[in-house]
Formats: structure tokens, sequence, C-alpha cells
């Protein structure tokens, strides 16, 4: 593992480190923002899922996280969107190949070769945080339009590994959404079984526990009504009596000034949950 990039911020430190991957078979960049702490400290880990076209930059430069972060002694990792270099697949469009890895295990040729990121938010990247910093086991996830969408899958599958889940403008329910039906048919291919494992909205009547949810909403979200589509997930969740926050911000669009307006309360909302009282719950 190599830091190819380090900053002091709010007396800790902000850096980037890159590191090789054995589950996506390339050399992967993930930004980690570490607060001041004591030499014996421990302190839970917030990761944060970025959306298309974005890489571990975006969040640490534009969502101003770090000095809440400081606050509230958490521990931030951002890694990138996909798997990256000259040998893995991609499109020429946008919203698919790198930057736009959905955060799921690809099955079909030639996306399946590199493109497992569920895999290795969930499993190999926490296992690089805890071997390398001062992390208690403690953690929670959250993040942005496909990031959203990755931290609810991500966070509703593995309810005994992360304390709450919270998203910005997600994709809550991409089976039924333009940009999730042209990932999941590239890297999923057309069993659409297959696809439910991927969707929130498809996972919450199936839940067997109830990890906390917080989602903020623009109302003038340009992708609201075409892609974000979060009233579905409102129905299911009311449906199931699952516990779930929707604020629908007035005015706010799709940017990371909506991010930034609203990350602390997202951060203070992870932090009833990670902190020692409910290390038990």
């Amino acid at each position: 593992m190599q830091c190819i990039e380090q900053h002091r911020s709010f007396d800790g430190w902000q850096a980037v480190y890159q590191h090789q991957s054995d589950v996506l078979q390339c050399a992967m960049n993930f930004s980690v923002y570490v607060p001041p702490y004591a030499s014996a400290e421990r302190m839970p880990v917030l990761y944060w899922l970025s959306g298309l076209t974005c890489n571990e930059q975006n969040f640490i430069t534009k969502a101003g996280a770090q000095k809440y972060a400081a606050e509230h002694k958490v521990i931030l990792v951002a890694p990138d969107t996909s798997p990256r270099g000259e040998t893995v697949a991609d499109d020429a469009a946008y919203d698919l190949g790198q930057g736009a890895g959905f955060y799921l295990n690809a099955t079909q040729a030639p996306w399946s070769q590199h493109f497992q990121m569920y895999d290795y938010i969930v499993h190999e990247l926490p296992a690089v945080i805890d071997a390398h910093f001062p992390s208690n086991g403690r953690q929670s996830i959250f993040g942005h339009s496909m990031g959203g969408h990755g931290a609810l899958v991500i966070g509703l599958r593995n309810p005994t590994r992360y304390a709450s889940i919270s998203a910005f403008a997600p994709i809550v329910a991409p089976s039924q959404v333009p940009w999730g039906k042209k990932a999941f048919t590239a890297y999923l291919g057309d069993d659409q079984a297959l696809w439910s494992q991927y969707d929130a909205v498809e996972l919450i009547p199936s839940c067997t526990a109830q990890t906390p949810i917080l989602i903020d909403q623009g109302t003038v979200d340009n992708f609201l009504q075409e892609q974000l589509k979060s009233t579905l997930l409102v129905d299911v969740c009311r449906e199931q009596d699952y516990p779930m926050r929707l604020n629908m911000r007035e005015g706010y669009d799709h940017s990371y000034y909506f991010i930034a307006s609203f990350i602390e309360e997202h951060i203070r909302f992870h932090m009833q949950y990670l902190t020692a009282e409910h290390a038990d719950d």
C-alpha cells in the first residue's frame, strides 16, 4: 500500500492510498481521513460511496466532511467507484464501465473479470482499513446517487456489518430506471432474480433486521423523477414498517453543494449508532 497524497486537515490527516486489489485485479485508490487521536485510541469507520463519473477525490474535496469527522471522532473512507486501468473493460458512455461500477459483482463478460465492487467494498477494503488504521471494528455506510444505491444495498444485505445507512439522492430502484436497467443488463445479464439482490426496493421486504436509514433528496434534482424515484422506497418502507427517514430539501439539486449543506447531519446520524453505548445493539 502506497500513500500518494496527504494533507493536514482539522488536526487530522486526509490521505489517498493506492493498493493492489486481489478482488478487482487492478490497482485501486481510496481516500482516508483520520481524525486526531491518542496512540491507543480506536475509532469507528464511515464508508462513503460516490456516484457516476466520480473517483476517490470528489467527496474529500467537495463535501466538507473532515471538520465534522474530526469533531465526532470517526474515520472517513471513500473508495474509487470502479476498477481502473488499461486492461479493465470500459464503455464510451458515462454510465457504464470505468467510473460506473454500481457496487455489484458482475457476472457477464467482459465485466466479470474486474467489476466485483460489492466484494471489494464489503470484504477487501474493510480488511485493509482495519489492518492499517485505528479502527475499532464499528462501521456504517453512506453515499450519493449511484453510491447511495450502493450504500443502501450493501447496508441492507449486511445488517451485522453496518450499524446505519444514509444516502443523498440515491437510486432506490435501479431495476425500474434507465441507469439501473442499462448497468444491470450489461453487468448481470437478464436474470431478474439477480437484479433484485442489488435493488433496495426489492430488498426491504426480505430484511430480517432493520438497520436505520436516513435519506436526503433535493426537490429540484433533475434526476429525481426519471432515475431516483424516492417515493418507491418510501412506499415499501411504509408497507414493511421499516425505520427510514426521508428529508425532501426544498430548492436543492443533485450537486455537492447539496451534500455539503447536510453532511454534518448525516455524520451525526451515524454517530448515534457507532458510539460505544450502541456497540451491543
